[in-house]
């Protein structure tokens, strides 16, 4: 329990990641490295599921900023042990141990978040394990700010054939004013996105019980993405309780399905 108590996020991210049986690596983006975990079935298909986190806890009691944002609660991670197709966790610039290497400053893990060095960066570590890998179809899977990346991420990544968003924030500018946040200088609004392919897949879950990303700020920030589906849990918040419905996401994918909120509770 004193180990436990005494470990950072990211050393406690690790753990929760090797007890799902997942291998970790990691690969160069742009200017920063990246941590990769795994499921072990890489190279194994020709399309590869891609989870991203949220931000974590980019500051710690609202104004110091932290010194490892790393997710205390990984549910990306979560849902990523529940899927059976080849999958991978691409961690963001300066997370998981990394925040002190160098170009690595608080900037990209609190206003910078989303910033175009961060988009590119891990969408060029993403292409190159999928050069490694021989994968040519790609499926993004991101929880809260995870969300907003796979949108950003899916207009420089063409192999995208599907999004999946869950309790997304897809709307920075919003989502800031709501809380009273300082705007996100430095970052990309995935509201302000132009209109993705038809050919991506959107899905877009909201909990209806979510105070953190709440569902009219989902809803409001696709009007730009006219093919998108938002799917409405009435009882879900932002944390809870997505793994109850992940395999009916996750059978979705690869396929175009129309989903009524009601099929969904």
């Amino acid at each position: 329990m004193l180990m436990v108590a005494c470990s950072t996020p990211s050393q406690r991210f690790e753990r929760m990641a090797q007890e799902q049986g997942f291998q970790k690596t990691e690969i160069m983006g742009s200017d920063f490295l990246h941590v990769v975990f795994d499921n072990g079935k890489l190279g194994t298909a020709s399309t590869l599921h891609v989870y991203l986190g949220g931000d974590g806890t980019p500051w710690i009691g609202g104004f110091i900023k932290a010194s490892d944002p790393t997710p205390r609660k990984p549910i990306a991670l979560k849902l990523m042990a529940m899927d059976e197709s080849p999958s991978l966790f691409l961690g963001r610039p300066c997370y998981h141990g990394y925040a002190n290497q160098h170009p690595c400053m608080p900037d990209y893990w609190t206003s910078a978040r989303y910033s175009e060095e961060v988009i590119d960066s891990m969408s060029r570590a993403l292409r190159k394990l999928m050069s490694d890998y021989g994968h040519e179809n790609l499926h993004l899977l991101g929880f809260s700010g995870g969300g907003s990346l796979a949108m950003l991420m899916a207009e420089r990544l063409p192999e995208t054939r599907s999004i999946v968003t869950v309790a997304g924030n897809l709307d920075i500018e919003s989502w800031a004013d709501l809380h009273g946040y300082d705007p996100l200088e430095g970052s990309r609004n995935p509201k302000l996105l132009s209109t993705l392919p038809t050919m991506i897949r959107q899905y877009h879950l909201a909990g209806g019980k979510d105070g953190n990303v709440p569902p009219s700020i989902i809803r409001d920030a696709l009007i730009n993405q006219p093919d998108s589906q938002m799917i409405l849990l009435e009882d879900f918040t932002h944390g809870c309780c997505w793994e109850e419905i992940w395999n009916e996401v996750l059978a979705c994918i690869d396929v175009r399905c129309v989903w009524r909120h009601e099929t969904l509770k």
